[in-house]
């Protein structure tokens, strides 16, 4: 059976001409409740105000979903406890009749579903620091090897280690694009020193890149856009506190699906807030941006069809 037989899209969802993925998770486990529903609200806002359809993806009771209701939406910011969802967790989760919030793998599988070829999300996983020891490298790198989804991120979480993850995309045929930035974001940081491959400065120019992707069969592409400039955080301030993060983690023997929410929290505490802040900021941001993209695709599809 195809996976859209598993599938319900929101009416709303299936009319958009320029929907634009979201991905649970960022609610469920990327911030505290009840932030976390005013942000989801943010973020919808901002999709709408440029043009774009926000279409929240995640598993309820046993059911792919693309589009959510409010109270659904409710559901996964209050849902701490839901599982986050990777391409290996689907079946399983499936067959339970459970429920479970998509990573940004997982919400690029629905996503390319439904149809919908933009996602917005805060900031990729990647390759772990400690990867020598771990091989702990995220399924967000191999799902955007094969899934057609352009990803608007600000690059990858601060905690991975930034170099070897830019280099594991580039070694999958993973196009890294910058929307006016010439450096790959590190996510609260607006820059990592590490090049990306092409900068963009016009979302529609960058659309028509997206569009000729597709039209290759090729995979995903990362869209990095840095971090607003008034929320933006220095780098050695969250390099130290990274490295007092890491060495916390290890005390408390938080290994595997554990770390980066245990990671993420702690960077809240020892920065006093400020990474939640710099984190809510490039969400809101990032939504926009990738609405704007949107509606440059709907655009170029017009043209292609005529209309």
């Amino acid at each position: 059976m195809p996976i859209q037989d598993y599938l319900d899209i929101d009416p709303q969802i299936v009319s958009a001409t320029a929907p634009v993925a979201l991905e649970t998770t960022a609610i469920a486990h990327g911030l505290p409740y009840p932030q976390n529903l005013a942000v989801a609200e943010r973020l919808e806002a901002a999709v709408s105000t440029h043009g774009g359809v926000p279409a929240w993806c995640g598993i309820l009771d046993g059911r792919l979903r693309v589009g959510l209701s409010r109270p659904e939406i409710e559901r996964f910011a209050r849902g701490a406890d839901l599982p986050k969802v990777s391409r290996r967790d689907f079946a399983p989760l499936l067959a339970e009749k459970g429920s479970g919030a998509t990573t940004v793998a997982g919400t690029m599988i629905l996503a390319h579903a439904a149809g919908i070829r933009v996602f917005a999300t805060g900031g990729l996983g990647g390759v772990h620091r400690d990867v020598a020891e771990s091989l702990d490298i995220s399924a967000d790198m191999a799902e955007l090897a094969r899934t057609p989804v352009a990803v608007v991120c600000s690059g990858a979480k601060s905690i991975l280690d930034l170099p070897k993850t830019v280099e594991a995309l580039e070694t999958l045929g993973v196009p890294v694009l910058g929307l006016w930035t010439d450096y790959f974001p590190a996510f609260q940081v607006k820059a990592s020193g590490l090049k990306v491959d092409r900068r963009y400065d016009d979302p529609a120019v960058l659309a028509r890149a997206i569009r000729q992707q597709g039209d290759l069969g090729f995979g995903g592409m990362v869209i990095g856009v840095p971090v607003p400039d008034a929320e933006a955080l220095a780098a050695d301030d969250v390099e130290a506190w990274v490295a007092q993060a890491l060495a916390d983690a290890r005390r408390a023997g938080v290994v595997g699906k554990a770390i980066t929410p245990y990671l993420l929290k702690r960077l809240v505490d020892l920065s006093g807030g400020r990474t939640l802040d710099a984190n809510i900021a490039l969400l809101e941001n990032n939504a926009a941006q990738a609405a704007k993209i949107a509606r440059a695709l709907a655009d170029l599809s017009a043209v292609s069809s005529g209309l």
